[in-house]
């Protein structure tokens, strides 16, 4: 029987990092044991409330999509898929991107990066194409999910290509904080809390040294973090 699990390329910050931990315990779980966190509690919102507003961005883990969640196509399996990230990732270098800070995106808010990132725009696009072979068609579903939010006419062309939208071009490099929202009180309390507490990494460079190989055992399940793959070997 085929497989229910997906599997995701993403960056995410080192365990060891102050973003990292700021990040799990802001959105109230570990990727990594996948075991529960406390959250804090912003101003203006419940503990309720927070998770609630959380709770997607808290299911996909703290990250930054390179390759969007997958299922594996006929032909490839788990084993092969850590082998590609392994060797793809063996042929990276390091590299350090702008810092980030919390922006509003749409009816979002993540961690974005401060200016332009050739280099960051090129390892998303690079991951793209490297593992689009272990990736299986979407369904129709999942296209019709995708066409809900109003796609342009490359957005549609990069659906059908790669499966996804918000590729190459349209790639824009976040960490999501707050789930979609047209809740502007919420907005503002998110904003509130976070922005003085976040500033600190607003000051440094993002270092880029390791993607990470993420799954999903179904889609009610949340994803974990598998392994952390450092470029250069």
């Amino acid at each position: 029987m085929p497989s229910n699990d997906r599997y995701a390329i993403y960056f995410a910050p080192p365990e060891e990092s102050e973003l990292w931990r700021f990040g799990i315990r802001w959105l109230g779980r570990d990727p990594v044991s996948g075991e529960p966190l406390p959250q804090p509690e912003g101003p203006g919102l419940t503990v309720d409330q927070l998770a609630a507003v959380t709770e997607s961005p808290r299911n996909y883990g703290f990250h930054a999509t390179m390759k969007p969640p997958f299922h594996l196509a006929d032909g490839t399996d788990a084993l092969q898929l850590r082998a590609a990230v392994a060797a793809f990732a063996a042929a990276q270098a390091a590299f350090d991107a702008p810092p980030v800070a919390i922006k509003r995106i749409g009816r979002f808010q993540a961690f974005a990066l401060t200016a332009p990132c050739e280099a960051m725009q090129r390892l998303a696009a690079d991951c793209v194409r490297a593992f689009d072979d272990f990736r299986a068609p979407q369904s129709e579903a999942d296209l019709a999910k995708r066409r809900e939010a109003g796609l342009s006419d490359r957005q549609e062309h990069y659906l059908q290509q790669w499966g996804y939208p918000y590729v190459m071009e349209e790639f824009r490099f976040h960490m999501t904080m707050l789930g979609s929202t047209r809740d502007e009180a919420v907005h503002e309390a998110v904003a509130a809390y976070l922005a003085p507490r976040t500033v600190r990494f607003a000051e440094e460079p993002l270092p880029v040294d390791a993607i990470c190989l993420y799954r999903q055992e179904t889609r009610k399940a949340p994803f974990l973090l598998e392994e952390r793959f450092p470029f250069g070997g």
